[in-house]
Formats: structure tokens, C-alpha cells, sequence
């Protein structure tokens, strides 16, 4: 993105806020400027005034290539418009929509005479109203965020008010969890927590009364940009805006003290001294971020066997294994950075570099743009609080695939490095024992087609994004072929991979949308899927496929697929070209990998 580099670090943690309310118009027409890459219809449904949360999202959504079409309720009109809907809701017909309440919404708390049995149902009132908006909202197949509910500033029980039934707090604890709980059990349903937003920023600095009373805020104006914020971590992830890869340097990084000169024995990492349990700290966290699916890198100027000694330390959380690419060398870091994305076949835009020294900062943002670079400064207890709150690893799901992506990785590497010994690729690819397993959608595996289905750009013939309710309708539905392809060969299991949607039309298939993982690019896979696509047409009685290729920034390894599978170029116009394959003429591709079908 060529935007002013003051409108892009300003929306950036740590957030510049007056900046971003005193300029928000120069910064939308500064982000409006850029190639914007995909578009989606965005409700605010809010219990309190919402104009300036929804000018300070769209700044947020811009920066991170999300254009926003919003529709906003009429004031404090959220449970009518989510219930009751209407003709101009329907129209707009929302890919996502954001419940702005707070606990300004929740007029009937206990009374203090109130017992328990009373003080419960005002609770289940409360659960009511909003499992009924929920479901009511569900005919739209979108994405739901809901914030759950901040604390309010006063409590007359003082203390007691976290325990007794009779106490706001309590009240406000139970409805939060309850909304955790429902959140597991409705997909499409993700929370935006804003009782941690406001405990972590201030309860006094989070609500206003006289802002309240005024205008009917029911956040104060300087931590609007905060929520929006948070916002739109969620919405970014949704749509696979999220980052998959952490890049680390070591010295002064991951501990203190540089290896090369003292030694394993003389870096600082442990809990003796404040800087070494704050190094040992850091590596927890990163450790976490790991553990479930964050992809680990290195990047250092060092001496490839000292620093790979230094994860043998004895207080050292992480180790050598954890790292899918390690580049310990004397290279420009840039270089090297080119490189991993390269080795572990991710975009740049996927990853997060950390180093403590600001040169080396500047000089992968002036090189490498695509790659986010906190300026993290050189104090390393700061170094988990950038990464923490910048969102960019930000989770809407976690699925097994994800755990055990950085296993995928590394037994990619293995394949990689094995490569080299064999006379042709063919050679290479039947060594592996590749087994595709292709299936008709199973609900046990809708969270991962739908996360791969926002996450992933390379082979993605259509760049279609579907929200979980969408592809719930499509497994649910008979007109459309449906399938997934998992892979695994002699190195592991590479889990769900592929994803194909077709909408039959008489004796027509379409495909909708075709995609797959880039860590199984180039073993054939797209044949053996296609294979099974054309079996299951002929089931259907199907004699034609019409594909469709939609260009975008990342999917030209993609745009002769049609071609190389015999299909017919049909129409071409602008971004996008139409193919059409007579399925009496198809004769199978893959002669590579076992398949194993329904």
C-alpha cells in the first residue's frame, strides 16, 4: 500500500487517536486511493449512537484492503431491525453484521429486595431478547459480531456487587458468560469483547456521562478508534486479512545479550534478573502463538550453529524444532526475509517481523513493504503488548489444522530438501505416496472448508469469500456438488486441503469456487480433485462445466488451470474469463495419487 506513511502508522498500535478523529477524512480519501481488493456489506445494529464508530471502522477496514458498504440502524433500533427487519435491511443484504449494545442497553437490573429467582429471570429476559435476535438474523446467512458488555462505572454494593445477585456486576459477569457459551455453539456468532476492551483501557476513560447525556455515546469519543479497532481484528480475520507468520531476530530478542560473544552460557534468559524473565516471558508467548498455528521463523545476523545453541539453553522456552525456516547467516535481513516467504511458499503480507534494533526495522519496511513491522522500540517488556494488541494473528476459529500447521511446514521442508535426489519431478512426487482422500462436505469439517475458503488467495479461482451460515446452506443443500480433498503421504498428514462448490443447473455444473492450500502447490493435487469433480457430474448427469477465473493480485498460477484440464475459453471480460468443458471428453489427469472416494 503506497499510502502516507503518517496515515498508515497512525492506525497502527500504539493507535495515534486524536490524530485519527482530528483527520479521519483525510484519511479515508488517502486509503481510498489505493487498490482496494474485495468489498463487503457491513450492518451496524446499535443500541446507542454509532456514526463516529462507523466512520473510524471504515479507516480500519480501508488500511487492511476491506471497502465497506455500511447500512446503520436508526437510533438505539438494533432489536427492531434485527427482528423485525425491513425492506431496505433485506436489500442491503449484509455479509456481516456488528450488534453494537454496551451496558447502557440492559435497563432492568435486580432490585435489591429482589431474591434469586427474581434476580435470575430479569438474567433470562436478557438471554431472550438476544438469542432471539441472534436466530432472527440468521435468514441473512451473514457473520454476526456482538460486542458482549463492559462494566458500568458505579457500584452501589461496592464489592459485593461481584457476588451477590442482587449486584450489577454479577448480573453483567453471568450474561458474559452465557454469551461465551453461545458463541461456541452458534458459528456465524463471534464476540467482541469489550469487557476486556474497557478494563484494559480504563472504565473511567472508557465511558463518558456527559458525552452519554449529550449525544447518547455510549463510548466515550477517545476510545472509539480503540473498539473500532477491535472490530476490526475480527472482521480482518474473517476475510483472511490475518497474518500467518512470525518472524523473530534472536539477540536482544528472544534473549538478552548476544550469543556469538558470550556464549550460551552468557545470555540473559531465565528469571533471575528482571530483563531475563522478561526475555523468558516473551518466549511463552510466542510459544502460545505457536501451539496454535502461528507459523515461527528466524531471521539473524549470526553464526548459523551459535545461534541455533542458543534455544539449548536450559531456561529456554522455545527450541530449534519450533521454527519452520531458520536464517542465521550474515545476509541483509531483507534478503533472507525474501527467502522464507519463498522456502515456506507464504505471501509477505502474511508475515510479522521482530527485531529490537530500529535499523534493521527500517531497512525491511523500505525493502519489503508488504511486511508488517511493529516499531517495537528496544525495551523487550513492551515486545508481547505490540504484538498482543496490533491483532495480527487474531483468531476467529481454531481448528486441529491449525495446531499442526507448523508441522505442515516443516514436513514440506523434508519433501523439499528430498526433491534434490530424484532425476525428474514425477520421480519426486511418486517417491511421496501421496493418498488424496475426496468426500462429499461432512458438518464435522464446515469451520476449516469455511476458514480455507477466507483464507486462502493463491489457487482461488474466484477469490470467493463465504461466511460459515453460507456454507452451512450449501452442505445442507442438494443442488450443489461439494467437495473436500485431504492429503497425506510418507511425510504426514497434511489434513483438508481442497475445496470445490459447484451449483448444478439442469444438466450444468458451475464452479463456484475452487481453492486450495498453497503448502500442497505443485504435487498434482488440482488433478486428482478435478478428476473426482468430473465422477461425481456424471452421477449427476452432467455433460457440461462451466468455470470461471476471477483475476485478482495473487491468483495468476491459476489462470491457464481451465486450459490445461481441456476446457474452452468461452468469454473474456475485463478481470474475469468463462470456460466450458464437454464432460464426455474429459479423460483423467492424475496418474500420481491414490484416491481414496465415496
Amino acid at each position: 500500500m503506497n499510502s502516507n506513511n503518517e496515515v498508515i502508522n497512525a492506525l497502527h498500535f500504539p493507535l495515534d487517536v486524536n490524530y485519527i478523529l482530528r483527520k479521519k477524512k483525510y484519511i479515508k480519501k488517502e486509503l481510498l486511493d489505493n487498490r482496494v481488493l474485495i468489498k463487503k456489506n457491513i450492518a451496524i445494529l446499535g443500541g446507542s449512537t454509532t456514526s463516529e464508530v462507523k466512520n473510524i471502522l471504515e479507516l480500519f477496514l480501508l488500511k487492511n484492503g476491506i471497502e465497506p458498504s455500511f447500512y446503520e440502524s436508526d437510533y438505539n433500533k438494533y432489536y427492531e431491525d434485527a427482528v423485525f427487519g425491513g425492506s431496505e435491511l433485506n436489500r442491503f443484504n449484509p455479509d456481516v453484521v456488528y450488534i453494537h449494545t454496551t451496558s447502557v442497553n440492559i435497563h432492568c437490573y435486580p432490585k435489591i429486595t429482589d431474591d434469586i429467582e427474581n434476580s435470575n429471570k430479569l438474567i433470562d429476559i436478557e438471554k431472550e431478547k438476544y438469542k432471539l435476535i441472534w436466530s432472527s438474523l440468521s435468514k441473512y446467512n451473514c457473520t454476526i459480531i456482538q460486542n458482549n458488555f463492559d462494566f458500568p462505572n458505579d457500584r452501589s454494593l461496592g464489592n459485593l456487587d461481584c457476588y451477590s445477585t442482587n449486584g450489577k456486576t454479577y448480573f453483567i459477569n453471568q450474561l458474559n458468560l452465557w454469551f461465551s457459551k453461545k458463541s461456541i455453539e452458534i458459528k456465524n456468532l463471534h464476540i467482541n469483547d469489550i469487557n476486556y476492551l474497557s478494563s484494559y483501557i480504563g472504565l473511567q476513560k472508557w465511558f463518558s456521562q456527559s458525552l452519554w447525556c449529550q449525544a447518547k455515546y455510549a463510548i466515550s469519543m477517545e476510545c472509539i478508534p480503540e473498539l473500532a479497532f477491535n472490530i476490526s481484528k475480527i472482521i480482518n480475520s474473517l476475510f483472511g486479512k490475518n497474518k500467518k507468520c512470525l518472524i523473530l531476530d534472536l539477540d536482544n530478542t528472544c534473549w538478552g545479550g548476544i550469543i556469538g560473544d558470550e556464549g550460551i552460557n552468557g545470555i540473559c534468559i531465565g528469571v533471575e534478573t528482571p530483563v531475563s524473565e522478561a526475555h523468558y516471558l516473551f518466549q511463552k508467548y510466542i510459544k502460545e502463538l505457536k501451539d496454535r498455528g502461528v507459523i515461527l521463523a528466524v531471521c539473524s545476523k549470526n553464526d548459523f550453529e551459535n545461534a541455533k545453541k542458543g534455544f539449548d539453553h536450559p531456561d529456554s522456552i522455545l527450541k530449534f524444532d519450533d521454527f519452520v525456516s531458520f536464517r542465521a547467516n550474515w545476509s541483509d535481513k531483507p534478503k533472507n526475509i525474501l527467502e522464507i516467504a519463498k522456502e515456506i511458499n507464504i505471501d509477505l503480507n502474511s508475515m510479522v517481523f521482530i527485531d529490537d534494533s530500529p535499523v534493521e526495522r527500517d531497512a525491511v519496511l523500505f525493502q519489503i513493504p508488504d511486511v508488517s513491522v511493529p516499531d517495537i522500540g528496544s525495551d523487550i517488556s513492551d515486545f508481547i503488548k505490540y504484538i498482543d494488541r496490533s491483532g495480527y494473528f487474531e483468531p476467529t476459529t481454531l481448528s486441529g489444522d491449525d495446531i499442526k500447521r507448523n508441522n505442515y511446514y516443516k514436513e514440506n521442508n523434508i519433501r523439499l530438501a528430498e526433491h534434490v535426489i530424484f532425476k525428474s519431478y514425477d520421480d519426486f512426487l511418486e517417491s511421496l505416496n501421496i493418498i488424496l482422500e475426496v468426500r462429499v462436505f461432512s458438518r464435522i469439517y464446515l469451520d476449516r472448508i469455511t476458514q480455507l475458503i477466507n483464507k486462502t488467495n493463491q489457487f482461488n479461482l474466484t477469490t470467493k469469500r463465504l461466511a460459515f451460515g453460507e456454507v452451512e446452506d450449501i452442505y445442507s443443500s442438494d443442488k450443489y456438488i461439494k467437495i473436500y480433498g485431504k492429503l497425506k503421504d510418507k511425510f504426514g498428514d497434511n489434513g483438508l486441503i481442497s475445496v470445490i462448490i459447484c451449483k448444478l443447473n439442469v444438466n450444468y455444473c458451475h464452479i463456484n469456487l475452487w481453492l486450495m492450500s498453497c503448502r500442497v502447490l505443485k504435487r498434482g493435487v488440482e488433478f486428482a480433485m478435478f478428476d473426482e469433480l468430473v465422477r461425481k457430474c456424471l452421477k449427476f448427469n452432467v455433460v457440461k462445466i462451466v468455470g470461471y477465473y476471477y483475476k485478482s493480485d495473487k491468483n495468476t498460477m491459476v489462470s491457464s488451470l481451465y486450459k490445461k484440464l481441456g476446457f474452452t475459453l468461452k468469454e473474456e471480460v475485463d478481470n474475469y474469463t468463462v470456460w466450458e468443458l464437454n464432460v464426455e471428453n474429459y479423460k483423467n489427469k492424475n496418474t500420481l495419487i491414490e484416491v481414496l472416494n465415496d
